[in-house]
């Protein structure tokens, strides 16, 4: 384990020595806080079977460990055995208590009069519009900064990521907060990222990432699932589209805005408050329809602006390309894996039609 640990911190730390070429001091001190926390996660993990033969460990998180596990084991199986055919890269066999309620903070900045987010571009990653601070005091600092310098922000906490298999992720306590379906379909979704990933496509990594997850979750629900977890998703799903339709609509009415060029900057100012005001309350009313449940109101109760709406682009919108191929393959994930990653070799405005056959 010692030789292990040693070759993940010259992977994190030598991204952080090549950024210092690359963009000098003030890039290697934020990689450098990346590397920093994610090898302290990584320190602190301890096996999964360990924690769950531990008698302190609360029922609850047993029990959500458990099913973790479980479905970790379901997403990497072959299929012929009844699994997903997911690649397994050591991810999820261990598990970390944070020990805070999100384990990074992820920080989004945008024009004053735009809703396409700054973006930030490392080695690997690629270009991506957040930065992402393990402490949240950092994350704040950083967005003061931001907001100096007349740009609108959005901090908010992230309780799992991958990092794509250059690292065996552990299982995070911040996870086992969710409820039973949607941490089974964080596990298949994170463990999906590292079989495909493609630099500086947020939108074809993330609907690729969705496509495998809604197929790993049908099929975990016909081997697995039982009326009340059928239920629990099917809830669950239907508030996020909601959530989604609803900010994806107030976004698209700020760049409508934005794009006027008889507006002077006063005006484009009192109507993008009108405009983000509306939003508000349409959240209250679509709350409304949803008998009580809360889940989103710490979105709209950190400020909705440019910075958190350019967060909300439409991830997901070439599901139903990746679902045409998975369909083409004859649902077979491992070749449907392999017949994206040659749609990926084309160039961006052309993968949406290989996928579907058509181009």
């Amino acid at each position: 384990m010692k030789g292990r640990r040693v070759r993940v911190a010259g992977l994190v730390l030598g991204v952080a020595a090549a950024a210092l070429a690359l963009s000098g001091c003030a890039q290697v001190r934020y990689l450098t806080q990346a590397a920093g926390g994610q090898l302290d996660l990584l320190r602190r993990a301890r096996p999964v079977e360990a924690a769950l033969a531990d008698p302190t460990t609360p029922p609850e998180v047993r029990r959500k460990l458990q099913l973790a596990s479980d479905v970790r084991a379901f997403a990497v199986a072959p299929e012929a055995a009844g699994g997903l055919g997911l690649p397994d890269h050591g991810s999820f066999l261990k598990f970390v208590d944070v020990g805070r309620p999100f384990v990074v903070w992820n920080v989004f900045s945008a024009p004053e009069f735009s809703v396409t987010l700054d973006t930030s571009c490392f080695p690997v990653a690629g270009c991506v519009g957040y930065r992402g601070y393990f402490a949240e005091a950092d994350a704040r600092a950083y967005a003061q900064e931001r907001r100096a310098a007349g740009r609108d922000v959005s901090v908010g906490g992230v309780s799992a990521y991958s990092t794509l298999g250059y690292l065996n992720d552990p299982l995070l306590s911040t996870m086992l907060a969710y409820p039973d379906a949607t941490l089974i379909r964080t596990v298949i979704h994170e463990l999906a990222h590292p079989a495909l990933y493609v630099p500086g496509d947020t939108v074809f990594n993330e609907s690729y990432a969705t496509a495998v997850e809604e197929e790993g979750m049908r099929r975990w629900l016909a081997a697995h699932g039982t009326p009340e977890l059928g239920e629990q998703d099917r809830a669950a799903q239907e508030r996020q589209s909601g959530f989604e339709t609803l900010l994806l609509s107030g976004r698209a009415r700020l760049e409508a805005l934005y794009a006027r060029p008889d507006l002077p900057d006063t005006e484009r100012r009192t109507q993008k408050a009108a405009l983000l005001a509306d939003l508000n309350a349409r959240y209250a009313t679509l709350k409304d329809s949803w008998g009580g449940y809360a889940g989103y109101d710490a979105y709209f109760a950190r400020g909705v602006n440019n910075a958190s709406l350019g967060a909300v682009a439409a991830y997901a919108t070439m599901v139903p390309d990746f679902q045409a191929l998975l369909a083409r393959v004859g649902g077979h994930l491992p070749a449907f894996t392999e017949g994206a990653r040659v749609c990926a070799q084309r160039p961006q405005p052309d993968r949406a039609a290989c996928l579907r056959g058509t181009g």
